[in-house]
């Protein structure tokens, strides 16, 4: 596939962007600090209705609890990347499997 005499580029060598391009909006620091307040301020907003008591249909005792379902979602997010490492150690193959 390569020829045995031309090297092939160091990934650390290769910018992302050139040198008289502005940085793109996820590099301006001031953006990142604002989706990230805005992503607390949503998270509060969505803890209003515990906060207030609106328990409409309630199946399980559980549900009733201070703020359930933001706790049951980031458990099943943490087993889900738990699950992914465990996966990972059948479906990984080689570095070089597609140069063989």
């Amino acid at each position: 596939m390569n020829e045995p005499n031309v090297p092939l580029p160091d990934r650390t060598e290769v910018p992302m962007r050139g040198a008289d391009e502005p940085p793109g909006f996820f590099q301006k620091p001031r953006n990142v600090r604002s989706i990230v307040v805005g992503l607390f301020i949503a998270c509060g907003l969505l803890l209003l209705p515990d906060f207030l008591g609106y328990k409409d249909h309630v199946h399980f005792a559980q549900e009733s609890w201070w703020g359930f379902y933001g706790f049951y979602g980031f458990l099943g997010c943490v087993a889900l990347v738990l699950a992914a490492k465990v996966l990972r150690l059948f479906v990984m193959r080689p570095e070089d499997y597609y140069d063989e």
